[in-house]
Formats: C-alpha cells, sequence, structure tokens
C-alpha cells in the first residue's frame, strides 16, 4: 500500500527583494528561520509583518500559506494560496502554489477542489511526479466521498420512505381507532334514542291502559247505583221484618 504524503515547497527569499527593500526581506528571513525551528505561529506572524512592510507579494503570502497549514488551519492555508498564481508569470512558481493549494484543500477535505488545483499546477508544470500522485490520491478520495454521499442519500431516502410508511401506518390505526369510537359513540346514542323511545311508548302506553271508554263508565256508574239500590232495599226490608207484632196465641 502506498502512503500519501504530502510534497511540500517552501520559497526562500530572493535576492532582487533584499536588494530593493533590506528590511522586509530581513522578517521573510526571519520567519523561515522560526518556521524551521518548528515556531510556525510567530513565523506567520513574521510573514505577516513582512507583507506590511512591503515583502515580495508572492514569496510572503506563499510562506505565509506555509504556516498557516502547519497550524492545520488549512482554509486559511488555501486562501493564501489561492491568489498567488495571478502573481507570478513564472509557470515553475504557478505550478508550486496550485500543488500547495491542492495539499490545502485536500487536507480540508475540500477534495473536488482539490483535484481542480492540482490539474492546474500540473499545466504549468506536466512533469511534476509528485503532484502526478497527489491528483491520484485526491481523485480516489473524491470518488469515496462520492460514494459516501450517494451511500447516505439512499440511507435516507430509505429511512424516509420507512418513517413515510409507519406514519401511513400510524395514521391508519388512528383512522380505525377513530372509527371504532365513532362506532361506540354512535351505538351509544342508539342504546339511549332506544331506551327513550322505550320509556315514551311506556308512557303512552300507560294512559290507554287506564283509560276507560263512555258506555263503560256509564254501565259502571249503572252497576253501582243498582248496587247501592239492593242495599237500600235490603235494609228496608229487614226494618219491616222487624215492626211487625204478631199475636200470641196461648194453648189453653
Amino acid at each position: 500500500m502506498k502512503v500519501f504524503r504530502f510534497i511540500w515547497i517552501l520559497m526562500l527569499p530572493i535576492l532582487a527583494v533584499a536588494q530593493e527593500n533590506p528590511a522586509a526581506n530581513d522578517l521573510i528571513e526571519k520567519g523561515n528561520k522560526l518556521y524551521e525551528d518548528g515556531n510556525y505561529g510567530e513565523a506567520e506572524m513574521t510573514y505577516r509583518e513582512g507583507q506590511a512592510q512591503g515583502a515580495d507579494a508572492f514569496i510572503s503570502g506563499f510562506n505565509l500559506g506555509d504556516a498557516l497549514f502547519k497550524q492545520e488551519r488549512y482554509e486559511e492555508a488555501a486562501a493564501a494560496f489561492q491568489s498567488l498564481p495571478n502573481l507570478t508569470d513564472d509557470k515553475e512558481k504557478k505550478a508550486s502554489a496550485f500543488h500547495n493549494l491542492g495539499n490545502s484543500f485536500l487536507k480540508a477535505q475540500k477534495f473536488q477542489e482539490s483535484v481542480d488545483a492540482y490539474k492546474q499546477s500540473l499545466r504549468n508544470n506536466p512533469k511534476d511526479l509528485e503532484t502526478k500522485y497527489n491528483l491520484a490520491y485526491a481523485k480516489r478520495m473524491l470518488q469515496e466521498q462520492q460514494e459516501q454521499e450517494q451511500q447516505n442519500q439512499d440511507n435516507q431516502e430509505n429511512q424516509d420512505k420507512q418513517d413515510q410508511k409507519q406514519d401511513q401506518q400510524q395514521q391508519q390505526d388512528q383512522n380505525k381507532e377513530e372509527k371504532k369510537d365513532d362506532e361506540q359513540k354512535q351505538d351509544q346514542q342508539q342504546q339511549q334514542q332506544d331506551q327513550k323511545q322505550e320509556e315514551q311508548n311506556q308512557e303512552q302506553q300507560q294512559p290507554q291502559e287506564n283509560k276507560i271508554s263512555k258506555e263503560d263508565a256509564e254501565r259502571m256508574l249503572d252497576a253501582l247505583n243498582q248496587e247501592e239500590k239492593d242495599i237500600r232495599d235490603r235494609l228496608e226490608q229487614q226494618k219491616v221484618r222487624k215492626g211487625v207484632k204478631g199475636t200470641i196465641e196461648k194453648d189453653w
């Protein structure tokens, strides 16, 4: 298995810059020394000071990008390298800037941007084998990323389908439960109505059972009157029998 390694380039000061701006060049050299000693944060600040004092924009920007990369501030490093190719017509310098830009994007897991940067580097230096290797590695990482994204998308779609199916099932169950509740309520209402109707029917039937027709009432009244007359007649007869005095004959 081939182990990936970054091919990193540190641009050193150019003598012409020293002649034009010795103070700025001293800052670049100081920054390089700090960088080599592993003091990347201090090197960064020194490179920035050099930029502020008019150091060569390409060299100070390139070395600043190196210091940021070493501090694992990959997106900031990419921003530092991204503007450098427009500052020079030298193809080798352009290739170096694009190469390190590709490295920064790669570490930031921006694989498509990394592939594009390596391709630009090879356009300016087609024979750079290290850039070719890094490009191949970035393509493989991009493919794996795309496959993972596709798998995640498929998993999400499957999960969405399962969630939708579960929601539908829950909705169906809820509808069934609501329908059952409605049926129970309807049954209860019907029972109440039936009971109420039965009570009304009983109330209506009760007067009919106790109701007496006019003819029956007259007959009953006549019967009572007749019974009362019969009683009076019997009483009168009893009185008469009590009142009769017979003659007692003596048997002499």
